[in-house]
């Protein structure tokens, strides 16, 4: 009796142990067509936008949130997203300046986030073993400027979610107006055709020529050259020589890699920076003398009220615009052009646009959670009810095909950005001061730019001074 008692016991346990072993293995393979989506691969792109079958079994996502003042929002869209499809998605936000150190603790626990941020090329070189290839997929596939994705060989690890541009900012009724001049030196007839530092040199140096007929005390705002004041040069500016400097350097995968392994710089594109800061301080509202007092609000005023035709700055000088007193310039006469130097190809040169806020999906989690994640994001970036979210509670200019005019954001400079963006054949310039070195390294690029601008130094020592910057300041911070 004892042993038939022991030998119904083995029978029991092994047809129990048979079971278990049998739900593990399809649990963990799910079905075939779901297995053939690693790292994120979609096998047809309108299944992705609605919600894959192959993602069926997955219940629960998990998001990891950068920014504390829209963790109400993403809650809302959470909760529409589990009505609407039955995946919960978990949503958790870093408390403010901690991002990094709550990713490094969450995705070391068994539960870990399906969809986490990166601040670009940083970020990737710091989670790689963590990014999957996204380069297949339908969030991929949608965004408006390829460029803008981090990249590494032929794979993309980031998708960028929200982007800000800056460039040239005119007034089209005042170029308008100096198109239909009968005596202007220049043949141009449209914006169109200012698409090279040669053809805007001629134009700004003939408005400036004819500026009593145009009712314009200057053809560019005033070069805020005051302490403090000076970011558009010795950053914004700044960016494009050290872009193209950067970008020569065929042995990294980002123009902000390049520069952070830079001990140096030769500068190489200085004599094109050089162009284009010669050209604002020639053919200014003010004179060179007087730049050293001037602010951005007060070259952002002169561009309001009429006085100048252009300025550079980016899409958030749209508030300030619209916020002048006795602001005269149209919301449909505000317009972008890129930042031209002359450097050989700038035809199809773009705004220079970029971001620190990336998505990527953890390849560390199961195939199907890559999938039911990317699903999420591209529903958020395509379906009414995400889109609805996008543009009018999260606030972002959205570098993705899916959003028709009505849904894109409503000020004009957001509207150029991302106008920029879809245009065919152009390539935006990537916000390459990421990889300078120290804020000292910047102060020092404008210093030498005011003494410069006042004639108490010359470009050979703007030049030095930069180089020498560059290399002192990575040495510091190598030492540290």
């Amino acid at each position: 009796m004892k042993k038939s008692r022991i030998m119904a016991l083995l029978v029991t346990l092994i047809l129990i142990i048979s079971g278990l072993s049998g739900c593990g293995n399809q649990a963990d393979t799910g079905n075939t067509d779901s297995a053939q989506t690693t790292n994120g691969a979609t096998a047809e792109t309108d299944s992705t936008a609605t919600g894959n079958t192959d993602t069926a079994k997955v219940d629960e996502i998990y998001f990891l949130n950068f920014k504390p003042e829209i963790a109400e929002v993403y809650d809302a869209i959470a909760a529409d997203y589990e009505a609407e499809t039955g995946i919960k998605v978990k949503v958790v936000t870093a408390a403010s300046g901690t991002y990094e150190q709550t990713l490094r603790s969450e995705i070391a626990k068994s539960d870990p986030p399906t969809i986490f941020q990166i601040n670009g090329p940083v970020g990737y070189e710091n989670w790689k073993d963590y990014t999957a290839d996204l380069s297949g997929t339908g969030l991929y596939d949608i965004l408006s400027d390829k460029s803008l994705a981090v990249k590494s060989g032929d794979g993309v690890y980031g998708v960028p979610y929200a982007v800000e541009g800056y460039g040239i900012i005119y007034n089209n009724a005042i170029l308008e107006k100096y198109f239909a001049l009968s005596d202007k030196a220049t043949s141009y007839t449209s914006v169109s055709e200012i698409n090279s530092f040669a053809a805007l040199k001629a134009v700004v140096e003939d408005m400036t020529a004819h500026k009593d007929a145009l009712g314009i005390e200057g053809a560019f705002a005033s070069t805020s050259m005051s302490s403090g004041e000076q970011w558009r040069w010795q950053t914004h500016l700044a960016n494009l020589p050290l872009y193209y400097e950067f970008k020569d350097n065929t042995s990294y995968d980002s123009t902000v890699l390049a520069g952070l392994a830079a001990s140096e710089i030769a500068f190489t594109y200085a004599d094109n920076y050089k162009n284009i800061f010669d050209l604002y301080t020639d053919n200014s509202c003010t004179q060179k003398g007087l730049l050293g007092s001037k602010t951005v609000n007060d070259s952002m005023a002169e561009f309001a009220l009429g006085q100048v035709a252009f300025v550079q700055n980016g899409n958030w000088a749209w508030s300030q615009i619209s916020s002048v007193e006795g602001n005269t310039v149209n919301e449909s006469d505000i317009k972008f052009m890129p930042i031209y130097t002359g450097v050989a190809g700038e035809e199809t040169q773009g705004l220079c646009i970029g971001t620190e806020n990336y998505f990527s999906i953890n390849s560390q989690v199961s195939a199907e959670k890559q999938q039911a994640s990317i699903d999420f994001l591209v529903w958020l970036f395509s379906s009414e009810t995400g889109k609805g979210y996008v543009a009018s509670q999260l606030g972002f200019i959205a570098p993705f095909t899916t959003f028709s005019e009505d849904e894109k954001p409503s000020d004009p400079l957001a509207k150029e950005v991302l106008a920029w963006m879809e245009k065919d054949g152009i390539t935006s310039v990537a916000w390459t001061f990421a990889a300078f070195p120290s804020e000292q390294f910047k102060n020092d690029f404008g210093d030498a730019l005011l003494e410069y601008v006042q004639g108490s130094q010359n470009w050979d020592y703007v030049v030095t001074t930069v180089k020498d910057s560059w290399k002192t300041e990575r040495a510091n911070a190598s030492a540290e």
